[in-house]
């Protein structure tokens, strides 16, 4: 799954109110947020942790109304933890997430 700008971009350009310095500042940190749970999904190794970081990328996605991640964090939530594939699209979605 391709990231895609829409409602996420469109989020965070209304939380900055037009201020490109806090629309970059937003952006980073959605970022940042998301590399995070991500590694710690990478690293998960029990129900219990993947599903904690699979949950907390949901907020994130819910947050910032981003229908990739969501669709994402969903496909984590009805997988077993450390599945490849998952981690993969997710890995795949920052990146493009940071060069969009």
């Amino acid at each position: 799954m391709a990231y895609e700008a829409g409602a996420l971009e469109a989020t965070l350009a209304a939380a900055a109110g037009g201020d490109p310095v806090l629309f970059a500042e937003l952006r980073a940190s959605y970022l940042e947020s998301v590399t995070r749970q991500v590694d710690l999904l990478a690293r998960a190794r029990c129900d219990g942790n993947w599903h904690v970081a699979a949950m907390r990328l949901k907020g994130l996605a819910a947050s910032f109304h981003s229908a990739q991640l969501l669709a994402l964090a969903e496909r984590a939530l009805d997988s077993a933890p450390g599945e490849p594939t998952v981690i993969r699209r997710l890995q795949a979605y920052l990146a493009e997430f940071s060069v969009g």
